[in-house]
């Protein structure tokens, strides 16, 4: 059974950087589209970014409020998703995690129900 872990969650003040970890266990990660979804207290889960199958050219996707200011990445060799944020928001705040999804990344990438395997999530907390 594949699994995730995220990891690097922590409190900074707003303009600081955080750069989460997404550990895969039980498949290689870089045969699937791998994502960070985050979810905001009272609201529903939302796409970060995406990274997509090494075949694709692990060709990344991001969501407008990010772009520019996030970063994915992968490890091949340690099996890990990063998610390097800089420029931190409040609005930054709230519960992320790493997804994986069936196959490859879709058009559009960013919905919930194409991804079958859910971490915990890490928490993150920007203050202004």
């Amino acid at each position: 059974q594949p699994q995730l872990a995220e990891s690097g969650g922590d409190s900074v003040q707003a303009g600081g950087s955080l750069r989460l970890s997404c550990l895969a266990s039980g498949y290689p990660a870089q045969r699937y589209c791998m994502a960070w979804f985050y979810q905001a207290p009272g609201k529903e889960r939302e796409a970060v970014a995406a990274i997509d199958r090494d075949d694709r050219d692990a060709a990344t996707y991001y969501s407008d409020s990010v772009k520019g200011r996030f970063t994915i990445s992968r490890d091949d060799v340690l099996n890990t998703v990063y998610l390097q944020m800089d420029d931190l928001k409040s609005e930054d705040t709230g519960l992320y995690f790493c997804a994986r999804a069936g196959y490859r990344c879709r058009s559009p990438w960013g919905t919930t129900g194409d991804y079958n395997f859910w971490g915990q999530g890490t928490q993150v907390t920007v203050s202004s």
